[in-house]
């Protein structure tokens, strides 16, 4: 059975929920978030091409789906930036000291959602996958 779209709802959810995290915090939650939110757009988009992906790191994701499409520039920026919130936005032992929740900002988090949302629009196109 192709899950396709179920990777891209369950995408555009944690995208919902990360806009909601922009506005509630922490901004760490909401980069977080986001960064879930374009994997899932990711796997979607190997779904699409009978390709299950498996793994958290967006660039191996990217370079897996390179083979079955060209990967705009944007969108592989936008993933490495990304990339980058996945274990130091929960674990305090990311850092020498300090929380996760200290070490993440409201400018953090706006771009993080423009990431995840420039990946799933991506991902969408590619599919041909109409905007909820």
């Amino acid at each position: 059975m192709r899950r396709a779209q179920d990777w891209l709802r369950q995408a555009h959810a944690e995208r919902r929920a990360a806009q909601d995290l922009f506005r509630t915090g922490p901004p760490g939650w909401c980069c977080f978030t986001s960064q879930q939110a374009a994997k899932k757009a990711l796997k979607a988009l190997g779904e699409h091409f009978r390709h299950p992906l498996f793994g958290h790191n967006l660039n191996v994701l990217l370079n897996a789906l390179a083979t079955y499409i060209e990967i705009p520039p944007g969108v592989r920026e936008a993933c490495a930036r990304l990339n980058r919130f996945y274990i130091p936005t929960r674990y305090p032992n990311a850092f020498d000291q300090g929380a996760p929740v200290d070490q993440f900002f409201e400018s953090d988090a706006r771009q993080a959602l423009q990431d995840a949302e420039e990946v799933i629009r991506f991902v969408e196109a590619a599919m041909g996958a109409p905007r909820p």
